[in-house]
């Protein structure tokens, strides 16, 4: 079984590839690289082929991640063929659901909508404060993936969270 899960802020250029780097990362730790497919994209297409914000790849070094991106458009394609749409806020959530036309809902959710906090993903780019972003996203992506490993545990051979 294969999972395609994508992560959407504004530009991909901060909290999106943040997402999906760390996301990655999770998955690598428990041995399931080879069940996801996971990508990121922007609503706007602003920052289309410039790579992941400099200050974003260095809060991520710090806590040993590593990885390249290119910023990205997200069409509606993206959203039919992957199976979870895991945006940063609710502007974003906003955007896709224009998008698709209110179509795919119950695939299109915040990703911190996981989490004992539900939230929006502080927003770096404004804040400045990509240890908060950081924080948020890591915590967002921790509950979605132990939340998608206890449903779909069967599916992934038994895999333990």
């Amino acid at each position: 079984m294969m999972i395609s899960v994508c992560f959407v802020c504004l530009g991909n250029i901060c909290r999106s590839p943040m997402a999906e780097l760390i996301f990655t990362e999770m998955v690598k730790e428990r041995g399931l690289a080879s069940r996801f497919n996971i990508s990121s994209f922007g609503t706007d297409d602003c920052e289309v082929g410039n790579p992941i914000y400099g200050a974003a790849l260095r809060e991520l070094k710090e806590h040993g991640i590593t990885g390249a991106h290119r910023a990205q458009q997200l069409s509606l394609r993206d959203v039919i063929n992957n199976d979870y749409i895991l945006v940063m806020d609710t502007a974003n959530l906003n955007d896709v659901l224009r998008l698709t036309g209110g179509r795919f809902c119950e695939k299109i959710h915040r990703l911190c909508s996981f989490t004992d906090r539900p939230r929006d993903v502080s927003d770096p780019w404004y804040t400045r404060n990509f240890e908060k972003a950081y924080e948020d996203i890591y915590e967002g992506c921790l509950c979605f993936l132990n939340k998608l490993l206890s449903d779909k545990r069967a599916a992934l051979g038994g895999t333990r969270l």
